[in-house]
């Protein structure tokens, strides 16, 4: 079930939407982190999870069905915010830059941030037409556990370079035009992790 207001109707008209995509094979504690940290950081309105028929970059044979990844992202979305939506299906799009420019084109007046772990940022130019996905919308990545560093030093990091804003400022990015682009460093470590088993104390099962 999609749970995103429909494109076109004028209900987006005003709103700040950001846009995570992926499989969703199954949806896991990133995606949410990722989506309430740029809820936080961008004010956004809404974060749409676009569930992949098929990601281009990943093989067929282990991914599960549909509306198997479809039911697993409104399980973990779990957030009156946060959007589970299979737009890609219903639009037949199956690549990023064609998505967003479709997205864009039916909903004018709505604000779109596409959103990115730290990790995706690497492989980003890998992705078909990623130079498009970047001048199309404002982009907004998310630390993730490893991949910081290798995050700051990419091709794409490097390449648009002159058009990144500090996280300070990243609630001004969906109003921007592209390219723009924030890296926003906040991600779960260790030790939130040893303070939330503290807290649960006995109530949290150890090995």
């Amino acid at each position: 079930m999609d749970n995103a207001p429909p494109l076109g109707s004028g209900l987006l008209t005003g709103l700040r939407i950001g846009l995570l995509g992926g499989s969703f094979n199954p949806a896991h504690e990133a995606h949410r982190h990722i989506s309430l940290v740029a809820l936080r950081y961008l004010r956004l309105h809404q974060v749409w999870w676009l569930v992949s028929p098929q990601n281009p970059l990943k093989p067929q044979r282990g991914m599960a069905p549909f509306g198997q990844r479809m039911a697993s992202a409104h399980a973990m979305a779990d957030h009156p915010a946060i959007r589970v939506t299979d737009i890609e299906t219903r639009i037949g799009t199956r690549f990023t830059a064609d998505t967003i420019c479709q997205v864009t084109a039916r909903a004018p007046g709505t604000d779109f941030v596409w959103l990115m772990g730290a990790d995706n940022l690497v492989s980003f130019p890998d992705w078909k037409r990623w130079t498009a996905i970047m001048e199309q919308v404002p982009v907004a990545v998310i630390a993730r556990p490893g991949y910081s560093l290798k995050a700051r030093l990419s091709k794409t990091a490097t390449r648009y370079a002159a058009t990144q804003i500090s996280d300070a400022d990243a609630a001004a990015l969906p109003g921007m035009t592209a390219p723009a682009w924030v890296f926003i460093e906040d991600q779960p470590t260790p030790l939130s992790s040893t303070q939330r088993r503290s807290e649960l104390g006995d109530n949290w099962p150890t090995n």
